[in-house]
């Protein structure tokens, strides 16, 4: 009996948490708060894009492409010619 009463107290502890988690959740002063810090955030985001400083491009020119002719004379292999048996 007593463990019975505890699980009916959990489920209604349970309900009741539920119940005023989404109550306020949807209630008109949560909505207007989370409306302005929304544009209390762009606004602040605006200040501080308009105080970036703009750096200088320094990155032209910099890739030297450089050919590789060392080893030119590098025998090629191939991974199921390696395996096949040499029949000479």
């Amino acid at each position: 009996m007593l463990k019975e009463l505890k699980y009916i107290f959990y489920v209604i502890f349970i309900f009741f948490f539920i119940f005023l988690i989404i109550r306020f959740y949807f209630s008109d002063d949560n909505k207007k708060k989370s409306h302005r810090s929304y544009y209390e955030i762009n606004d602040k985001i605006k200040t501080y894009i308009s105080d970036l400083p703009v750096l200088i491009n320094d990155t032209e020119n910099i890739i030297y492409y450089v050919e590789n002719v060392q080893n030119q004379n590098k025998k090629k292999y191939h991974f199921w010619k390696l395996l096949k048996k040499d029949e000479k």
